[in-house]
């Protein structure tokens, strides 16, 4: 008995080492990963881009150069150089519900990952005990004269099972949940990329909607002090009614629109502290045009380095790379599946008996199942998984050609600026100078009320294009740096340094 056990044991260790073997040399069916190609265009824009903008007088002003070629800084918006901007950014970056989210969702793949590493690829072992108390009738036994037997069993065991990967359907899922892992990696990169983004353009719009309320409270100071003027030159008989009736609607009307502003400049505060973390009435850190820096050195990274570096294309691809191991996966169901399985353990009448000599139990086994007829079902389904890669491959493509386009009207978009806020600031300039000389001109009484009318709305006109152009400049710096993927690559060298 002794011998036949041992015999037993060795050929199972022989089946295990062979099986061994066919598992190491076996391939995985369905297609394997491979990379997209990188564009192998050199620029974003039909024409060449010009290697700097227009330069415009005044605070924001600056020519911007682009660098073809150079790195994203990791921290990119400490070029705007705001220390209260890169306080809110890393408070953001720590507290942002949004950004928890994110690094919870991606912990959570990344778990799911290694259990289905743990499931597919490695045996399964489970240790069971049991106790039963049984009553067995003579009859059981063809005698039915003889009393029951009744009596009590305990059983302890340790049993392994294990599907052997022949055709790889268990290292492609394995593929796909980390593909899945990896997805998810960069769904986190780009929600922390939109977050900083939307903090930088949440302030720059702060700031501009704080110099609008300025400019709206200046330009109505202005005309209040005009309406003061016609009074007394009612008084006096050298203004008529129609006059100052006019100008008392011209100072209703900027005041109704400085409501709005300050209704705007509100909300904008508001969504600021949201952004970071906080609830609306904590309140967040103030700025103005006056609290930032322009970068005048921007980076550029040339196509085929920007489908590495984009968070997006990133994600597109590790979808990709999921839909291509699943369609492994439903090839693999097609074919042969061996499933291995093997227990031993202790059966006794008494606990004190339990491993105790002629207890031992012991079994070993495998099935090898072929897929015959399942209704059309598992073609279908290779079917569906060829589709989702098809669909895969065209979402990749389309999130490539977006992020091309993001960079190429962002560029676009930093020379219209420029060209704009030079237009702006020489018209506000002008308008300035007009309306001062307009103003000594009504007051001696050379040029009519209308000709005045109409320079003060000029002028206001003329200063808020100049803020908003501005604003605009700085919003799409921002936005330069985000179309190029954030600099996340640097994140550990920054960190080193």
């Amino acid at each position: 008995m002794q011998q036949c056990a041992g015999t037993g044991a060795r050929k199972a260790a022989a089946l295990v080492a062979a099986v061994g073997t066919v598992v190491l040399t076996a391939c995985a069916v369905g297609p394997d990963f491979k990379q997209p190609a990188a564009p192998a265009s050199a620029e974003y824009t039909p024409t060449t881009q010009p290697s700097s903008t227009v330069e415009a007088p005044g605070p924001g002003g600056a020519a911007q150069n682009f660098r073809s070629g150079a790195e994203v800084p990791a921290n990119w918006w400490t070029l705007f150089h705001a220390d209260e901007l890169d306080a809110l950014i890393r408070e953001a970056i720590a507290h942002s519900p949004t950004l928890a989210a994110a690094a919870a969702t991606l912990r959570s793949a990344q778990e799911n990952y290694a259990a289905q590493r743990g499931d597919a690829l490695l045996p399964s072992v489970d240790a069971q005990g049991s106790v039963t108390r049984e009553s067995v009738p003579g009859a059981s036994f063809g005698q039915p004269n003889l009393p029951a037997s009744t009596f009590t069993l305990y059983d302890a065991s340790v049993s392994v099972a294990y599907r052997i990967d022949l055709f790889g359907g268990a290292r492609r899922s394995v593929e796909a949940a980390r593909a899945q892992a990896e997805y998810q990696q960069w769904e986190f990169e780009a929600a922390r990329l939109t977050l900083i983004n939307n903090v930088v353009t949440t302030a720059v719009n702060v700031a501009s909607l704080h110099e609008q309320v300025e400019a709206q409270e200046d330009i109505l100071h202005s005309e209040r002090e005009q309406l003061a003027v016609i009074e007394k030159q009612l008084n006096a008989g050298a203004a008529s009614r129609a006059d100052l009736l006019s100008q008392r609607a011209q100072v209703a009307q900027s005041e109704s629109v400085l409501p709005t502003l300050q209704k705007s400049l509100a909300q904008a505060q508001h969504r600021l502290a949201v952004l970071i973390g906080r609830e609306p009435q904590t309140g967040s850190a103030d700025f103005t045009f006056a609290s930032f820096t322009l970068p005048t050195e921007l980076p550029l990274s040339v196509p085929a380095r920007l489908v590495r570096q984009r968070p997006d294309v990133r994600a597109a691809e590790a979808l990709l790379h999921e839909s291509t191991a699943q369609l492994g996966v439903a090839t693999a169901d097609l074919y042969p599946q061996l499933n291995l399985t093997g227990s031993i353990g202790s059966e006794t009448v008494s606990a004190s008996d339990l491993f105790g000599a002629g207890t031992r139990a012991w079994s070993i086994g495998g099935s090898l199942m072929q897929p015959l007829f399942h209704g059309g079902a598992l073609t279908a389904r290779r079917r569906a998984a060829r589709a989702d890669l098809d669909r895969a491959t065209a979402q990749y493509r389309e999130t490539v050609l977006t992020a091309l386009q993001d960079v190429a009207d962002t560029l676009r978009a930093l020379e219209a600026d420029a060209r704009t806020l030079k237009a702006d600031a020489d018209g506000e300039s002008a308008a300035a100078d007009s309306l001062a000389l307009t103003r000594r001109q009504y007051a001696a009484g050379a040029v009519s009320y209308v000709t005045l009318i109409v320079a003060e709305r000029q002028y206001a006109q003329s200063r808020q294009a100049r803020v908003q152009a501005l604003a605009s400049r700085y919003a799409d710096t921002a936005a330069l740096f985000q179309a190029l993927g954030g600099g996340w690559w640097n994140q550990e060298k920054s960190k080193r340094e």
